[in-house]
């Protein structure tokens, strides 16, 4: 079957990019050398209807004039489908209010080549041979992969070429069609506003031009200079805004197939426990309700042990899964705790050595012995990710297809996992990409699908809607690793940091996201458990920065900002502790540590001068993080309050290169503190006796909006290529509130959430 050739090739690229560095270049020998695959044509052409005429793989012009622009990544809050349509209007040359977008196919131009090169664990610093041939190689390797998926702030980033050369290549064959039919060198025209014109008046439509266009070979692309731009850069309002104010945005949600039904689970109640039995006859006797199916076989390494029941309405699904009598098999993490967690931690600190991700001179070094030594440990706890919108999918088996309907930021791994549940080829598989009600990497993992794809084989060709409970998604999530880290630092006699030692200890989300997606084995080093500690910016002449992979028995995913949003805290935490040893302001200590990162500088001085001077009975936090190749410095403006740390102001500074859309990237810096804050003041997710203890926003709590602060971002202008906005401002939140608090209280807080008893 084609779906299993597909699989091979997938599974062996990733199992040979799991091998670090070393499978990378074995890559290269004989493939790695070759150019990569172009971007801008499918496999095939695009789905159209009502006469339209694509002119790449990307885009196609209505008889209205209408641009249709295929969407490969995921809405989810982020204003994707504003700043990417925004990149192939401004080469296009079309008022972005024309481009509508329709759903990408399944089609590799389409797959994420930034998420993945990004995964490689080099210091930004390093602009050595093999960091570009390391990316080089696993660019080509993304690019053969073809995943389809949101996340790792990488939409702008990898459109940013794709999606302006599908724009100036389509701007180019309508040109030439024009030039052509007017019988003038193109050169002497130009485009505007959806047309073609020529000195003498004549104009002509893209859309009078695009049938005569479709059969031109456009050459080589040529791109707009920044200073040509005329939408990127502009603040465009949000597109999404108006169908989420009134009601008719679509969220997977709100799928509603003609003849749907609607399922419940009933999940084991502690971690690892399995199903031993159930008594399905009650509960089908209970109004509406039309089956109870076990899943467990069906779902494998895909999900936990669990029973479906499905009925007429949700309401009745979900009272009657809660009223199922089940028994479970006790699990070997049935007395799990976590404390047991944080024990191991620092047993596998205390004997190995781990990973070392980066290391400059000698930490033990003759000449960093008998300078003052300063010495830490930090930790931080499991985190839900806790969006808004339940997690869901609806599914329908019928006549050898499947049909999904999903609000998912990974729909290339949901397709093949839905194929694979249902046993047919992933080419039978339809898959609509619904709005996200949040995602934060909770919907990078396709548990949900293979469930409700379970639960539709059994229900004879009707659609199933599969919704979980609040209770279950805080219970049930693949949550942000706990971590423990412990710093040894020295001070030279002038105060500065001779050496710096960083050792930290958490489980593998990438190891365990292989296993459950891929069915591959996690071996070697995991970025994602040391970004953030390994590829600081601070030029220290001694460093040694390494990682302890535990093995995991709690499910682990990524959450917004994954390493980066601990490890931002260990790391500017202790970065403040030593300037306080050393007798400096923490802001000055910064500086004297950035002097060969103009950027880096540039950032926080504009976060701090306009934060200004805290007022009376508050106090200034200030941190700078750098992640997903933006440079982020924040003020927190903190009051202690009876007891409780209260953040008026937040003043975030970014340089993330070129700023496709400022007023998206506001809404991003504040959304990510918001998010931040919240893990940072509240969010811990604990285990006893192998259960977790929160099930709700009652004991699981994000912001009230009387605890919001107000938030200024400041975008510097550059022209560097454009990088990451999802996640950057989420990691410097909590170490920025946690200087403010020292110098409240004198009380230095290493443990995450702040808890100031």
């Amino acid at each position: 079957m084609a779906v299993e050739k597909t699989t091979s090739r997938r599974r062996f690229l990733l199992g040979g990019l799991g091998l670090g560095v070393a499978g990378v270049g074995a890559l290269v020998l004989g493939w790695g050398v070759l150019p990569p695959r172009q971007r801008l044509h499918g496999s095939a052409p695009l789905p159209l209807a009502d006469g339209a005429v694509a002119l790449n793989g990307w885009l196609a012009i209505r008889a209205d004039g209408t641009v249709l622009l295929a969407m490969p990544r995921s809405e989810m809050g982020q204003g994707v489908q504003t700043a990417l349509p925004m990149l192939v209007a401004e080469e296009l040359d079309v008022p972005l209010a024309s481009v509508r977008l329709i759903q990408a196919p399944m089609d590799k131009i389409f797959g994420n080549v930034a998420m993945l090169k990004d995964s490689l664990p080099f210091h930004p610093d390093d602009q050595g041979r093999l960091k570009a041939l390391a990316q080089w190689t696993v660019a080509k390797a993304a690019r053969e992969l073809g995943v389809v998926v949101t996340g790792g702030s990488s939409s702008v980033k990898d459109g940013w070429g794709p999606m302006r050369e599908a724009g100036a290549s389509a701007r180019a064959m309508l040109l030439q069609a024009a030039a052509a039919q007017w019988q003038v060198p193109a050169a002497q025209c130009r485009t505007e506003n959806g047309a073609v014109l020529h000195p003498d008046g004549r104009r002509a439509s893209y859309a009078s031009l695009a049938r005569r266009a479709a059969g031109i070979d456009p050459g080589t692309p040529v791109l707009k200079s920044p200073k040509d731009f005329k939408l990127i850069g502009q603040p465009a309002p949000r597109r999404d805004t108006p169908a989420k104010v009134n009601g008719s945005a679509r969220f997977g949600i709100d799928a509603r197939p003609p003849g749907m039904l609607y399922a419940a689970l009933h999940l084991p109640p502690r971690l690892g426990d399995t199903l031993a039995s159930f008594e399905a006859a009650p509960v089908l006797a209970m109004p509406g309700v039309k089956k109870v199916a076990d899943l467990t076989p069906a779902l494998g390494r895909r999900g936990v042990s669990c029973v479906a029941v499905v009925a007429d309405t949700y309401w009745r699904a979900k009272q009657a899964a809660a009223a199922l009598p089940t028994q479970w098999r006790a699990g070997p993490q049935a007395g799990l705790s976590s404390a047991d967690v944080y024990a191991e931690f620092a047993r596998l600190l205390d004997g190995e050595a781990g990973h070392v991700y980066y290391r400059r001179g000698e930490v033990e070094g003759k000449a960093v012995q008998g300078l003052r030594q300063v010495s830490a440990e930090y930790r931080a706890p499991f985190l839900a990710h806790a969006a808004m919108e339940p997690v869901n999918c609806t599914a329908q088996v019928k006549n050898g297809k499947v049909r999904l309907w999903v609000s998912t930021q990974a729909p290339g791994i949901a397709v093949d996992v839905a194929a694979k549940v249902a046993g047919v080829d992933a080419q039978d598989v339809a898959i609509e990409v619904l709005l996200l009600g949040g995602g934060f990497g909770r919907r990078l993992e396709v548990d949900m699908v293979a469930q409700a794809v379970a639960i539709a084989l059994q229900c004879d060709g009707a659609p199933v809607q599969l919704v979980w409970t609040r209770e279950q998604d805080t219970q049930h999530d693949m949550y942000r690793p706990a971590a423990l880290a412990r710093f040894t630092a020295r001070l030279d006699e002038h105060g500065r940091i001779a050496s710096w030692d960083n050792q930290s200890v958490s489980g593998s989300i990438t190891h365990q996201f292989l296993q459950r997606n891929f069915g591959l084995p996690g071996a070697g080093p995991d970025k994602t458990t040391a970004e953030g500690e390994f590829d600081m910016p601070y030029e220290i002449a001694n460093q040694r920065i390494a990682h302890v992979i535990a093995d995991s028995v709690v499910p682990i995913g990524y959450w917004r900002s994954v390493g980066h949003s601990h490890n931002a805290f260990f790391k500017e935490g202790f970065i403040d502790e030593l300037a306080h040893a050393a007798g400096q302001d923490g802001v000055a200590f910064r500086r004297a540590m950035l002097v060969n990162h103009p950027r880096h500088l540039a950032v926080l001085d504009a976060a701090v001068a306009k934060a200004g001077t805290a007022p009376p009975g508050h106090a200034h936090g200030v941190a700078l993080h750098q992640s997903f190749g933006s440079i982020v410095a924040q003020v927190a403006q903190v009051s202690v309050e009876n007891g409780e740390i209260r953040v008026q102001r937040v003043v975030c500074a970014i340089d993330c290169g070129i700023a496709v859309n400022p007023n998206i990237i506001a809404q991003q810096m504040e959304s990510a503190v918001l998010f931040g804050l919240s893990a940072a003041l509240g969010g811990e997710i604990t285990f006893k006796e192998g259960k977790v203890e929160q099930s709700n926003f009652h004991d699981y709590p994000v912001l009230r909006m009387g605890q919001t602060p107000e938030v200024d971002t400041i975008i510097i202008a550059s022209a560097a290529h454009p990088e990451g906005v999802g996640e950057p401002g989420t990691p410097p939140i909590a170490p920025a509130v946690a200087s403010a608090v020292f110098k409240l209280t004198g009380k230095r807080l290493r443990s995450l959430p702040l808890r100031l008893a």
